[in-house]
């Protein structure tokens, strides 16, 4: 009997999921970052800068944006390598397309690839920072994409993981509020999506919690876990080193 696994709060077949999260991409891909200065209140911009802050990335790194999207954190990384290496991929190519296309109309060159997360077609051992912001709760087998992640990352390198997490108890009776009313209404309204941005809120839902993801990456190899709590742990930060 085939595996399942969630796409939001619907239970489906594990062959399933990819090429529905991919359906939720291609239609949201051109007013993506509309949405998430909207949704939440430009502070996804300030999440983005402190997760490269603690990438530990210097002149002449190599860096993995997996999942990169529309290239924000893929050009705050080439801000910190200079001369180094920024590799921006997604399994969507839609997103990609509008990653690769923004960073061309900065003036900058970008590596871009669009690949599957559980299975990056780089070498081991390669990069000193392998990020994943806001990706990691769409992929079918997280278990995978965070030991793919272990792979390509050099002894001493640092991944990142930024995701929308558990938020503060006290707050979460006005979160559900905000997730499950205001954000499929501000999909309608702004992106005519309203079925996305439900998505979206019940992904939220069913994503590990802080430490939760914390033991899934000390099972994948990873040590020195640890995660920030940003904006009363709507977001959190995981990071973790391969030694």
């Amino acid at each position: 009997m085939e595996k399942t696994t969630h796409f939001g709060f619907e239970t489906i077949a594990e062959s399933e999921k990819a090429e529905k999260v991919a359906g939720v991409f291609h239609s949201v891909a051109g007013r993506y970052d509309l949405m998430n200065d909207v949704m939440s209140a430009g502070l996804h911009r300030l999440w983005k800068r402190f997760a490269v802050e603690q990438s530990g990335v210097r002149e002449g790194g190599r860096v993995l944006d997996i999942a990169g999207g529309s290239g924000d954190m893929s050009r705050l990384f080439a801000e910190r390598v200079g001369g180094g290496e920024v590799w921006l991929t997604d399994i969507n190519s839609s997103m990609l397309t509008v990653g690769r296309d923004r960073l061309l109309d900065q003036g900058r060159v970008p590596f871009a690839v669009q690949c599957d997360g559980e299975k990056l077609p780089f070498p081991a051992n390669y990069f000193d920072c392998v990020c994943v912001a806001f990706g990691l709760r769409n992929m079918t087998r997280k278990e995978s994409a965070l030991k793919e992640m272990y792979r390509g990352l050099r002894p001493g390198g640092r991944v990142l993981v930024l995701e929308f997490s558990r938020v503060t108890p006290p707050l979460r009776p006005l979160y559900d509020l905000y997730s499950f009313k205001l954000l499929p209404l501000m999909g309608k309204l702004i992106a005519d999506d309203e079925a996305s941005y439900r998505y979206l809120a019940e992904s939220i839902r069913v994503h590990p919690s802080q430490e939760e993801l914390k033991a899934m990456m000390e099972r994948a190899g990873f040590e020195r876990v640890d995660y920030f709590n940003l904006s009363a742990g709507v977001v959190a930060l995981h990071k973790g080193v391969k030694l």
